[in-house]
């Protein structure tokens, strides 16, 4: 029995950093302070965070059959993250990304390798049985698993499972507002950051807080995370808001993944929505102490260690 399982995506990420200018072309070589090849992958940051708070946690979804891909797997096993159902695709590549930092902004070049085939039937329902929670993530990078969403997040439900999403981006920019419908009706936790909230709730310029509560209407209770300001969750009744902690910031990548295992792991553990969202935010904002989305990650001990510096407001 599992605590977690994780759906998603999964890659190797190089991050390069900072640009003191704009990129340039025309085979010119431009040098950077620093640079770092570690686990990347929405999907797969929150499944290490997660296990790094103590959750047993099993991780699906599809690799290729590359070096690449063998990284992946090691890097997942070598944070406890149970792998035995991380698919090897014989034909299509590991997807890859390459992080530019520049300002305390990020522009990200991904490779999709085989995001795009990974649907379905990568979700065994031997496991979608066998864990308390069920967490997807990058709906928009996997069409063929957004499309089987609705169907696997019922059928985790009937087994007991509650259930979570963080989209992520849309590069395509249409945001699915049909197809993410069905899927919020079978939802428990939702999970953006302000800028998805606000396209996801089709409310750009709304408040947050009222984004927030629009998304909250829709069925699940939503945590949404607002970077050094801190986040803010509401459950269709009741707004609860927390700020952030201060660190001295490294690399971001990766914050709102391990937010997510944070928000996930003690609403697991049985906080409720506040002290969860004070415990996620905490989980993020340490998260940045280092470069990649999981040399930072803290322990349960350490996160609650943070967590009694803080205040909380609920509204």
């Amino acid at each position: 029995m599992f605590d977690l399982l994780v759906a998603g995506d999964a890659n190797p990420d190089v991050i390069l950093g900072p640009l003191d200018a704009p990129l340039a072309f025309e085979q010119r070589e431009q040098l950077v302070g620093g640079g770092a090849l570690t686990l990347g992958g929405t999907a797969a940051i929150m499944a290490c965070g997660a296990a790094r708070l103590g959750l047993r946690v099993a991780f699906a979804g599809r690799v290729g059959d590359d070096d690449a891909g063998r990284y992946v797997r090691a890097a997942l096993n070598a944070r406890g993250v149970d792998t035995a159902a991380l698919r090897v695709d014989p034909e299509l590549s590991t997807p890859l990304t390459v992080v530019l930092t520049r300002d305390g902004d990020r522009a990200i070049l991904t490779a999709p390798g085989t995001l795009a085939a990974t649907g379905g039937d990568d979700v065994p329902e031997s496991l979608l049985a066998a864990t308390r929670h069920v967490h997807f993530a990058s709906y928009f990078l996997m069409p063929g698993l957004a499309k089987a969403l609705p169907g696997l997040l019922r059928t985790a439900r009937a087994h007991g499972a509650t259930t979570s999403l963080d989209t992520n981006d849309d590069p395509a920019g249409l945001w699915d507002p049909d197809g993410l419908s069905a899927v919020l009706a079978e939802l428990d936790i939702l999970l953006p950051n302000a800028h998805e909230a606000r396209h996801l709730a089709g409310d750009a310029g709304g408040s947050l807080e009222a984004v927030a509560a629009a998304l909250a209407a829709r069925g699940p209770l939503v945590a949404v995370k607002n970077g050094a300001d801190g986040a803010l969750c509401h459950d269709g009744d009741r707004l609860v808001t927390t700020g952030g902690i201060t660190v001295t910031p490294v690399d971001a990548v990766g914050a709102g993944d391990s937010f997510d295992a944070g928000f996930i792991a003690a609403t697991l553990n049985g906080l409720l929505p506040d002290r969860a969202l004070e415990f996620a935010a905490v989980c993020g904002a340490l998260s940045t102490r280092a470069p990649g989305g999981t040399t930072a990650q803290p322990t349960w001990d350490e996160a609650v260690a943070h967590v009694t510096t803080k205040e909380n407001t609920p509204t």
